[in-house]
Formats: structure tokens, sequence, C-alpha cells
């Protein structure tokens, strides 16, 4: 138990859904309001207009990235108007594998994936690049536990007119603040770091783009 905090666990069979839970919480005047998953348009709906009341409002969406889940939003029913008005931020995350710490070692990749890796980051002669050679500590896979790849897109004033105007996601992307990092080029900061390998990121970026 924690205090200050109230946890409310949903019933469908019941009648106590996601929304008519938020119903309830609203009316006992919350300061920070956690909806485990916004699932339908109802549950969406609600979720803005309390933001838009004061609350500050989490939740959970499933989309491929951060910009997805302003169009995601917007498919479900939620007024373009109402989302640019009360969404200030969105983080999107991933698990990737880690290199295992007892066999990494520093390789050389082969020329396609070199190529592939130029299209998103400078890989220059004297760039390391580790991978794991495999061992017994992590049966012969070369990697050992995980790690996240974030993005974080933060909702300016330009955002806000545009998501007002109903857009696609390739113009979120296009129109992210200048200091925005996708997922993708989290993951090759953590190549860089020796923390994981480029196919792994690779990889998960692949996955991404099959979901879209």
């Amino acid at each position: 138990q924690l205090e200050g905090i109230n946890q409310m666990p949903v019933n469908p069979k019941r009648g106590l859904t996601f929304a008519t839970g938020l119903r309830h919480i609203l009316r006992q005047d919350p300061d920070i309001i956690m909806v485990g998953e916004i699932r339908d348009r109802e549950t969406a709906n609600i979720s803005i207009r309390a933001a838009l009341t004061g609350h500050l409002v989490f939740s959970t969406l499933h989309t491929n990235d951060a910009p997805g889940a302003i169009t995601r939003l917007i498919d479900m029913g939620v007024e373009p108007f109402l989302l640019a008005s009360s969404l200030e931020a969105v983080l999107a995350q991933r698990l990737i594998r880690k290199i295992c710490p007892k066999c990494k070692e520093p390789y050389k990749p082969d020329e396609n994936l070199i190529r592939n890796l130029n299209s998103s980051i400078a890989i220059k002669p004297d760039t390391k690049l580790y991978h794991g050679a495999g061992c017994n500590e992590c049966m012969q896979t070369g990697m050992s536990g995980r790690t996240g790849i974030f993005e974080m897109l933060r909702i300016t004033g330009t955002l806000r007119e545009l998501i007002a105007a109903r857009p696609t996601t390739e113009q979120i992307i296009k129109a992210a603040p200048a200091d925005h990092i996708s997922m993708e080029h989290d993951g090759f900061a953590k190549v860089l770091e020796g923390i994981t390998s480029p196919e792994e990121v690779l990889r998960v970026s692949k996955s991404i783009g099959e979901e879209e």
C-alpha cells in the first residue's frame, strides 16, 4: 500500500471497464491519473477530457513508435483539436538484447551491414563495433540480458497546429523538434557505446517497419 495512491482493478464482466472506472475516479478529484491502457474510443475520450480539466494523465497504447501514437488516437475517434490541446509528450520503447560481457569482442561487420549502418549513423575508420562471440555463459548466443531503446516526442506549438489538422505519421516525423531522436537512432547510439550489436538494432528496427 502506498499513501495517497488508490488503485482500481477493472472487471468488464461486472461492468467496470477502463471507461467506467475513469468516470468514478474523476468524481474523487484526483491529482494524477494512470490509465493502464487505452483500448477504445470511450476510454481515449475520457482520458483526453480529464487532461483538459487540469489532471495529469498517464496511459499506454500499442503503436510502432511515438508519432504513431498520435495517429492511433485520432483513428480511435479522438477529435484532433482536443488531442492537440491536451497532449504533452509521447514516450515509445522497445527491448533489445545486450552483448554478453563474458564474450564481448570488437569485430568488423561485413560490407552489406556497414552500408545499412551508414544510412543511419556515420561509421568512421576508427569506430569500434562489438558483438558477442558466444560462450557457455550466454549459451553461445553472444547476448545476455536486455535494455531499452527509447523515443521521446515532445509536443511543440508547431506539432499542436499539425495535430489539429489530422496529420499522417510521416508529417509528424518531419515536424518533430530538432532534438527528437527515434528509437532506431537511440539503438545505434547504444551500438557505438558497445552495449548492443548492430545486427540486434537492425533486427528490432526491421520488426518495427514490418508492423507498420
